[in-house]
């Protein structure tokens, strides 16, 4: 018998990034019975902000976000999947990836994590409250104005909104020495002050989940959200009180569903592991298409797999979730994944979240997003 082998790994702390794990863990130890995994988890905060440096010494997996490959694609410190004698079965994952979600984790010619959860700021409404979700920004101000409309404003999520909003819109954003041309940072600040100054004051204290559980358990909640990264485990049956229904993102006139700002995670394996062979072959697997349509998803897994997104079964215990979203994702923006970015992402969410909050002009908002962003690329 083969000596037995532990690998320990990383996640955040949510039923959908926890649970599937543990889920696949164990079916993976059961297939390999000499191979045990076991995960922790930490705060959602943490797990944006965390360097992987810290966990690739402590661990032989790790969940990660796709804006940090950056800052450690020449480190060493992660296993590239190309190169690993898997060509084939990259070129599969690549094919099935929903969206840029498989190639947000490559960086300099490199694959450096395998995406598992697929996510980007998308609508949700309480189906008991409203009929549909508005498509519109016009509708969707009309709505706000009436009390039904909240969604996530801490730091990070103001930050995506004053992105997503400006790729809808058509904006250059991020090129070259420029975030954005002042006048179009102007007006995208201004729109989104126009409907702060219209939902309730805590959205700017709330993420994703924050809004989600707030509208899924309470009864006095806002009826919609125009913009939250999506949760399929609140449309889900017995989740939560009041089951969601997610939908495309609004769009400034006709334009439809498109630059929102990707998220979703990805798994990667520590070059630093002992175990690299037996950790990358987990990895394969519940990045692949029969695990994500699967135990992934029944786990309370969110994929990133194609094949799962059409899924008959996997959209039947979501609501649609995947199919009412897709058009968001496939038009999702790639945001800067520069060794410098993450310092960025930590100063411009504080911006824009001060301007939201009215204690910064736009003006001068403006000025200092340009500042940080010049910063981050030197």
């Amino acid at each position: 018998m083969a000596d037995p082998v532990h690998l320990k790994g990383m996640t955040w702390d949510h039923s959908r990034g926890f649970d599937p794990m543990l889920a696949t863990s164990a079916a993976y130890g059961e297939a390999h019975p000499c191979v045990t995994i076991s995960w922790e988890k930490r705060s959602l905060q943490a797990f944006a902000d965390r360097p992987i440096g810290e966990m690739a010494d402590a661990y032989d997996l790790m969940v990660i976000d796709h804006p940090h490959v950056g800052e450690v694609a020449g480190s060493g410190l992660l296993l590239p999947f190309d190169g690993q004698g898997r060509d084939d079965d990259l070129a599969a994952l690549a094919a099935q990836s929903v969206g840029v979600s498989h190639p947000s984790y490559e960086f300099d010619g490199r694959q450096w994590a395998l995406a598992i959860d697929a996510a980007t700021p998308v609508a949700a409404y309480r189906p008991d409250r409203i009929d549909e979700a508005p498509t519109r920004w016009e509708d969707v101000l009309t709505l706000a104005r009436s009390g039904e409309v909240g969604f996530a404003l801490i730091p990070i999520n103001a930050l995506m909104c004053y992105l997503g909003l400006a790729n809808n819109k058509g904006f250059a954003v991020a090129e070259g020495d420029r975030l954005m041309a002042p006048e179009h940072s102007v007006e995208i600040l201004e729109a989104l002050r126009e409907i702060v100054a219209l939902v309730d004051p805590r959205c700017l204290t709330l993420d994703p989940i924050g809004i989600y559980e707030w509208m899924g358990r309470s009864v006095d909640a806002p009826a919609y959200s125009p913009f939250g990264y999506g949760y399929t485990n609140y449309s889900r049956d017995g989740y939560c009180r009041f089951p969601l229904v997610f939908a495309d993102a609004p769009g400034f006139g006709d334009n439809g569903p498109r630059g929102t700002v990707i998220g979703g995670t990805g798994i990667a394996v520590s070059a630093r592991s002992a175990h690299r062979e037996i950790a990358t072959d987990y990895a394969f697997w519940i990045a692949g298409a029969e695990c994500q349509k699967g135990l992934f998803f029944e786990a309370g897994g969110q994929p990133a797999n194609a094949v799962a997104w059409d899924d008959d079964a996997c959209n039947a215990a979501s609501r649609d979730f995947f199919r009412n979203t897709r058009q968001t994702l496939e038009t999702a923006y790639l945001r800067p994944r520069h060794d410098g970015y993450m310092g960025f992402q930590e100063r411009g969410g504080d911006l824009v979240h001060a301007c939201l909050r009215g204690d910064a002009s736009v003006a001068a908002t403006v000025d200092r997003l340009q500042s940080a962003w010049e910063d981050s690329l030197k």
